[in-house]
């Protein structure tokens, strides 16, 4: 009994918002197959993939999660870190219209690859993405 109980308070942390976002509410955003519930707090987002998806490394899902964290917080995203489950991005929001709002349904958008290169030990993918 003291095994189950204890599983599932482990589980209970899975999945959910980090210390800073907690509260707050998450637009989900698909972007080419990966799915992330997005959330944001002033110049920061965060971006949890919900989905099972082979993700052997954080450059494809990095990239893919900064789209999401732009679409829905209507900013320039300058910088993202973490990891394929859970990933951070630092905003910049000077050009946002000043009637921006959260989106109020899930987005979609359908992405593929353009381009990829790489700087220093960082691989930087290019992908092209439209609403559907």
């Amino acid at each position: 009994m003291l095994r189950l109980l204890s599983l599932i308070v482990l589980l209970a942390g899975c999945g959910g918002p980090g210390r800073e976002f907690r509260g707050l509410p998450a637009t989900r955003v698909d972007v080419g197959g990966s799915v992330f519930d997005v959330r944001v707090r002033g110049n920061l987002a965060e971006a949890i993939r919900v989905n099972p998806q082979y993700a052997p490394r954080f450059g494809p899902i990095r990239e893919r999660a900064g789209f999401a964290m732009a679409q829905v917080s209507g900013c320039r995203v300058v910088g993202v870190l973490g990891d394929q489950a859970v990933a951070t991005g630092v905003l910049s929001c000077d050009g946002r219209p000043a009637n921006w709002a959260l989106p109020a349904a899930m987005l979609r958008f359908d992405c593929f690859e353009v381009d990829s290169w790489t700087s220093g030990d960082t691989e930087y993918t290019d992908f092209e993405c439209t609403p559907y």
